[in-house]
Order: C-alpha cells, then sequence, then structure tokens
C-alpha cells in the first residue's frame, strides 16, 4: 500500500508560512512591510491622480508613468494584505483557487510592468535621439495599443503556467515555505514531475524578461551615446536626470525579480531560504514605493502640478475652516 503521504490529490487549501525561520519575528518584520505598503499607495495614488487630472501631462511619458503606476498599485495590493494577515493574525490559510489566482496575477503583473519598462525606454529614445518624430510617433492611439499590446503579451505567457499547475497531482504537504503564491514554490508541493513547469519557467524569464531587458540595455545605450553628443550642458543634464530616473527604476524592478526567479531554481541550498524569501517579500513593495519618489524628486513639472493641487486644496479648505470656527 502506498503511503499516506504520497497519496495524490488537489488540496483545498495551501498554507502560507510567511518567512520561514523568521516567524517569530513577523510582528517587527510587518511593521516596515505596513509603512512601506501605506507610502505606495498614498505615493502611486497621488500621482496617478496628478497625471489623470492635469491636462498638460497628457504627454507620453506620463502616459506610462501612469501605466506603471497602475501596476505597482495591483502588485503591492495582491501581496501585501495577505501577508500582513499572515503576520498579524496568523491567518495562513488559502484557498487552492485563490492561490492560483494569485500565481497568475504576481507573474502577470510582472510581465506588463517589464513591457512598460521597455515602452518607457523606447519614450526616451524617440525623445532624445529623434525629437522631431516625437509627436508624431508616439500619438495617444498608439500609446494605448501599446499598453493593451503589453496587457495582452502578459496574459498570453502567464496563463498557461496556471495550467501547468493545475495538471500536476499534488502530496499531501500542503505548506508553502513563502509569504505569497509563487509559481515555483506551489509546484514544488507536486507528487508528479514539475521537469515542464521549471523548463516553461526558465525560458519565459530569457525569451520575455531577458529580452526586454536586452531592449532597455539597447535603448539606454544608443540616448546615452546622443545625450554626450548634445551641445548645450543644461540640454545634457536635463536628459541624464529623467535617464538616471527611468535606470533607477529599472535598476529596482529587475535585480530582485532576477535574484528571487534563479533563487528558487539554482541557488536553493547555497543560500538561506529566509534571505530569499525576505528579498521576493521586499520586490513586491519597495519598488512600488519609490517609484512615485525617485519620480516627483525628479520631475519638476510633477513636483510644481503636485504642490499647485496641495495648495489649491488648502485654499479651499481654509474658508471652510474659518467659517467653522
Amino acid at each position: 500500500m502506498a503511503d499516506v503521504n504520497d497519496t495524490a490529490f488537489r488540496p483545498g487549501t495551501f498554507l502560507l508560512v510567511g518567512i520561514p525561520g523568521l516567524e517569530k519575528f513577523h510582528l517587527w518584520i510587518s511593521l516596515p512591510f505596513f509603512s512601506m505598503y501605506i507610502f505606495a499607495l498614498l505615493g502611486n495614488l497621488v500621482l496617478l491622480f496628478t497625471i489623470v487630472r492635469e491636462q498638460s501631462l497628457h504627454k507620453p511619458m506620463y502616459l506610462f508613468l501612469s501605466a506603471l503606476t497602475v501596476a505597482d498599485l495591483l502588485l503591492s495590493t495582491t501581496t501585501v494584505p495577505r501577508m500582513l494577515a499572515i503576520f498579524w493574525f496568523r491567518v495562513r490559510d488559502i484557498s487552492f483557487g485563490a492561490c492560483l489566482a494569485q500565481v497568475f496575477l504576481v507573474h502577470f503583473i510582472f510581465a506588463a510592468e517589464s513591457a512598460i519598462l521597455v515602452a518607457m525606454a523606447f519614450d526616451r529614445y524617440v525623445a532624445i535621439c529623434n525629437p522631431l518624430r516625437y509627436v508624431t510617433l508616439l500619438t495617444h492611439s498608439v500609446i494605448w495599443r501599446i499598453e493593451l499590446a503589453a496587457v495582452v503579451r502578459g496574459v498570453c505567457i502567464i496563463l498557461p503556467m496556471v495550467f501547468l499547475l493545475l495538471r500536476l497531482s499534488y502530496c499531501t504537504n500542503r505548506v508553502i515555505p513563502h509569504s505569497y503564491c509563487e509559481h515555483m514554490a506551489v509546484a514544488r508541493l507536486a507528487c508528479t514531475s514539475i521537469k515542464v513547469n521549471v523548463v516553461y519557467g526558465l525560458t519565459l524569464a530569457l525569451l520575455t524578461a531577458g529580452m526586454d531587458v536586452v531592449f532597455i540595455a539597447v535603448s539606454y545605450g544608443l540616448i546615452l551615446r546622443a545625450v554626450f553628443q548634445l551641445p548645450s550642458a543644461g540640454a545634457r543634464r536635463k536628459a541624464m536626470s529623467t535617464c538616471t530616473s527611468h535606470l533607477c527604476i529599472i535598476f529596482l524592478f529587475y535585480t530582485p525579480a532576477f535574484f528571487s526567479f534563479f533563487t528558487h531554481r539554482f541557488g536553493g541550498h547555497s543560500i538561506p531560504r529566509h534571505v530569499h524569501i525576505l528579498l521576493a517579500c521586499l520586490y513586491v513593495v519597495v519598488p512600488p514605493m519609490l517609484n512615485p519618489i525617485i519620480y516627483g524628486v525628479n520631475n519638476k513639472q510633477i513636483c510644481e502640478t503636485v504642490m499647485s493641487m496641495f495648495a489649491h486644496l488648502q485654499s479651499t479648505l481654509s474658508p471652510t475652516a474659518g467659517k467653522a470656527s
């Protein structure tokens, strides 16, 4: 008779551990995560509202930035509330369907955001290297098509990942040593071979995110060459400031993502599990928190628009407060 632990079935629920090995510190760990999540929500909502409300910001760069903001809001909201529920209330159960939905959303948002970063690099390339064609090339209809293509690409490449998880038979072990459902973390609970999952995930990373990084690197290589050829020192500083902001976003987005991805597949024994999971948790909250700060601080037009909005709000509330008193 087969051992009960080898019995294959599809579980009704999984159990999320949180950060393995650091369970007794969950309450303390939750405090910076909660703070970063609130900052991410407020920062991205203010940035999105500013871009939508201000007509002068309805330009290609800011429209792509608004799409990036939406992706950041979705990424952090898909994962962080569940993490905080584990840290605060020990709500570890997650249904099989909800887990697969989270797997899809986390990886879909990553793929879509990666495509948006490619679009932003192309936007900067056209603006700096071919400014005379900037307005005619990147019209509003073209921008919407690019953003729609990012969404369609994300759905097409991530949906098979969910079906690959559905085809697996799972053992009685329902414990996922993670703070949220991730493709390989779920696949490793299967009793059957996960070779197809591993190969598909690796191919996906190399052919989508990997190629995106190559396109971005080529774009910024051409941009930097054009920037250093600009005759005006002021124009060079302005272009470098914008490019530096974008490169910071790109570095913050891809570095922890690739580290987490390759650690899951090749470095599981050499890197402590709690370090890997902690970095994976930081990946879903740190870039969404820093993106509005980096763009807000380095972009004079956004800063001035936000300040004028708050000044207008204050002037609107002041008479009301005076009448109430």
